[in-house]
């Protein structure tokens, strides 16, 4: 079983002057759910190497079993240091992608053409995908048979609310709740900050950083 996990290379905040990233929860937890249940792991992001952590999500607060699993671990780390650069991946040989969440993919992977390629791709071959929180801001582009890839489905992702709560609603370039609804998904959600994923077909989306292991759990259902 081989997963293509896709990280951000994104590290500005807006014009706020503050460092984003990906999010070390949106990251870690699946990347052992995937890795405990056997997958064989391929890291990459647009500019390879490593990725940039939103500063945040490495604060005392914001730890959780697998964040200090992944901080004791060598291999993972050395992993994550030295991600693929993304215009090299192709579709062959993956059985899913997964997409960590955090402010930075709504800069870089909402409109990178490699991301949208390669989702169109996993899309067109009926195998799954799965983004968490802020990453769901990855179907702003890509397509299948003709229209928005989520037109139709099943989706949720950081609500509006949520982005409210964390005062970024005037800094980020758009609303994930607002994208997916104007590109014809059906936008389901549960309570703020707690665990809320939905699988419509090969489609799994989560909504927040609470949501990362779940999210993960049914993205290998599907495989």
């Amino acid at each position: 079983m081989n997963i293509l996990m896709i990280l951000t290379s994104h590290d500005k905040l807006g014009d706020t002057g503050q460092k984003t990233g990906f999010w070390l929860e949106e990251f870690a937890a699946p990347y052992y759910v995937l890795k405990d249940a056997g997958a064989q792991i391929t890291l990459a992001s647009p500019k390879g190497g490593q990725p940039p952590i939103d500063p945040k999500s490495d604060d005392e607060g914001a730890q959780t079993e697998a964040t200090k699993r992944f901080k004791s671990d060598e291999a993972a780390n050395t992993a994550l240091a030295a991600t693929e650069v993304l215009s090299t991946i192709t579709v062959d040989g993956y059985d899913a992608v997964f997409f960590p969440g955090g402010h930075g993919p709504l800069w870089d992977l909402a409109e990178d053409a490699d991301s949208i390629r390669l989702i169109e791709g996993f899309a067109q071959n009926d195998l799954p995908i799965g983004a968490v929180c802020h990453a769901p801001a990855i179907f702003k582009h890509p397509k299948h048979d003709g229209k928005a890839l989520v037109a139709g489905k099943k989706v949720t992702g950081f609500t509006n609310s949520e982005e409210n709560a964390v005062g970024l609603t005037d800094v980020v370039p758009f609303l994930v709740e607002d994208m997916l609804k104007s590109n014809g998904g059906e936008f389901v959600r549960g309570d703020d900050w707690a665990s809320f994923v939905v699988t419509d077909g090969k489609l799994v989306t989560g909504q927040n950083p609470a949501s990362s292991e779940e999210a993960a759990k049914k993205l290998l259902a599907l495989i």
